[in-house]
C-alpha cells in the first residue's frame, strides 16, 4: 500500500505541474491577445454593427475580414468584460486592441457626417443637394412632398429651412434633415421676431422672413445687410415699389437663363417688385441668421437706392440723381469687360 502511495504522489505532482504549465501557457496567450492590436491597416477601417448583432457575430465578421481570429480568447474576454454593443457605423483606428474595441462598440460613438444648407439656396436647390448626398437615405423628395413635415404651414415651403450645418449618422434620412432645419428656422424666427425694432412695416414674422430672403439674395456682405434692409423698409413705409432684381428672377423660375434683361422687368408675376407694390407673396430663398437680424433691425438713414459698386459691394444713395450717377459709374467700369467678350 505504501509503495502504491509513493508512486501516486509523483504522478499527482506531475499532473499538477503539467496543469500549471498549461494554465500559464493559456494565460500568456490570453495576455498576448489582450495586448496585440487588431490587424487594422494604417488607413483604418469603417465597420458597421447591424441592429441585433452580438459580440460573437461582430467578431465573426471581423475574422472574415482578416482583422482577428474567432477563438476562446474572445469568449473569455466577453465574459470578463461584458458589454452591450450599440448598432451604428464605427471608425476603427490602427493600434486598437480587443478590449478597446468592445469599449468603442459599447460607447455608441459612431461616425458622423455633415450636411450644410447654404444661405441663399432656394428649396429646389436644397432638394437637389439632399438627393446628391451619398450617405443620407433618400425619399425622392419634391417640393410638394414637404407638406408632410410636422408643423410646416400649408402653402409653399420656400424660406422655411434654416441654413446651417447639420450632423447626422448613416441611416438618417433627408426628411430628418429637413425636419430639423424647419424646427430650427421656427425657433430662430420666433426669437428674432420677439426682439425686433419698433415701427417696422411687417404685420407678421412671415413678412419679416420674406424681407430677410430678399436681403440674403441682394448681398453676401454682413456689413451691408442692415443697410439694404433699411432701404427696403423705407420704401415700404413710403409706399414705393421695392424694385429688386432677385424677386424678378425668382418669379421667372426655370425660364431664367442667368441674365436679367430690361424686358424681364416688365413681365408681371406675383414676384415682380417692379410692377407690384409691397412684398412678394413668399420668401425667395433660405435666409440665414444675419439676414433675419438685418430684417429685424434695419439700419437707420435716408438712403433710398443702392447699386453694385463693381467690387462686390454696393453704393447707397439718398436721391435718384446720385443713384443714376452711381449706375453710370458701374456701367463705365463694366464697359471694358463687355467689349472684351466675343
Amino acid at each position: 500500500m505504501k509503495g502504491t502511495l509513493k508512486r501516486a504522489v509523483p504522478v499527482a505532482v506531475i499532473v499538477l505541474v503539467l496543469a500549471g504549465a498549461v494554465a500559464i501557457g493559456l494565460w500568456q496567450q490570453y495576455r498576448s491577445f489582450l495586448l496585440t492590436p487588431l490587424a487594422i491597416g494604417d488607413a483604418g477601417m469603417v465597420f458597421v454593427v447591424k441592429r441585433g448583432s452580438s459580440i460573437r457575430s461582430v467578431v465573426a465578421e471581423l475574422a472574415q475580414r482578416g482583422v482577428t481570429r474567432m477563438d476562446w480568447r474572445w469568449r473569455l474576454l466577453n465574459r470578463l468584460q461584458a458589454v452591450t454593443i450599440k448598432a451604428g457605423e464605427y471608425a476603427l483606428e490602427p493600434g486598437l486592441v480587443p478590449a478597446a474595441l468592445l469599449v468603442k462598440l459599447a460607447s455608441g460613438k459612431v461616425v458622423t457626417y455633415r450636411f450644410t444648407i447654404v444661405e441663399g439656396w432656394n428649396v429646389r436647390q436644397l432638394l437637389v443637394a439632399l438627393d446628391k448626398d451619398p450617405v443620407l437615405q433618400h425619399s425622392s423628395l419634391r417640393a410638394a412632398d414637404l407638406a408632410s413635415l410636422d408643423g410646416l404651414p400649408a402653402g409653399p415651403a420656400e424660406g422655411w429651412f434654416l441654413p446651417e450645418t447639420y450632423v447626422f449618422v448613416r441611416g438618417d434620412a433627408d426628411l430628418q434633415i429637413l425636419q430639423r432645419a424647419y424646427r430650427d428656422m421656427q425657433d430662430t424666427l420666433r426669437q428674432v421676431w420677439s426682439g425686433r425694432a419698433n415701427n417696422l412695416p411687417y404685420e407678421t414674422s412671415y413678412e419679416m422672413l420674406i424681407m430677410a430672403s430678399i436681403v440674403e439674395k441682394e448681398t453676401s456682405r454682413d456689413g451691408e445687410r442692415a443697410e439694404i434692409a433699411g432701404v427696403f423698409v423705407r420704401r415700404l413705409l413710403k409706399k414705393w415699389r421695392l424694385e429688386t432684381d432677385p424677386t424678378v428672377i425668382y418669379g421667372l423660375g426655370e425660364s431664367y437663363d442667368g441674365n436679367i434683361r430690361r424686358r424681364d422687368l416688365h413681365v408681371d408675376t406675383p414676384y415682380n417688385t417692379y410692377t407690384r407694390y409691397g412684398l412678394p407673396p413668399t420668401p425667395i430663398a433660405l435666409p440665414g441668421l444675419a439676414s433675419l437680424q438685418a430684417a429685424a433691425h434695419p439700419a437707420q438713414g435716408e438712403a433710398m437706392f443702392f447699386v453694385a459698386d463693381g467690387q462686390g459691394g454696393h453704393r447707397f444713395s439718398t436721391t435718384l440723381e446720385a443713384h443714376n450717377k452711381a449706375v453710370q459709374r458701374l456701367l463705365k467700369r463694366n464697359a471694358p469687360q463687355q467689349e472684351s467678350k466675343p
